[in-house]
């Protein structure tokens, strides 16, 4: 099911992930690393691939349709395990 979300709020999440998250996301759904960043608003198709993401103009970076969010709900998961964390 695709989901909507702002492109700064996705660059925000991005940056948000603690280092190594990108790999560990792209190993585990067997994509290459860079196919991860692209999801995440890089441009490097050279080795990775597109990923069902659309950028529409807009406010707050412009709306972002993800086709499958799996990348992006991974991501969120690893950031509530890094606040359960930090909050021990």
């Amino acid at each position: 099911m695709p989901k909507t979300i702002t492109f700064n709020e996705l660059r925000r999440i991005k940056a948000s992930l603690p280092e190594g998250s990108t790999h560990v996301i792209a190993e585990k759904l067997n994509l290459s690393v860079q196919t991860v960043r692209n999801y995440f608003g890089g441009s490097n198709y050279d080795t990775g691939i597109h990923m069902g993401v659309h950028i529409e103009p807009g406010p707050d970076g412009g709306i972002v349709v993800l086709d499958d969010p799996t990348i992006l709900d991974m991501a969120l998961e690893i950031l509530e395990q890094q606040k359960k964390k930090e909050e021990v």
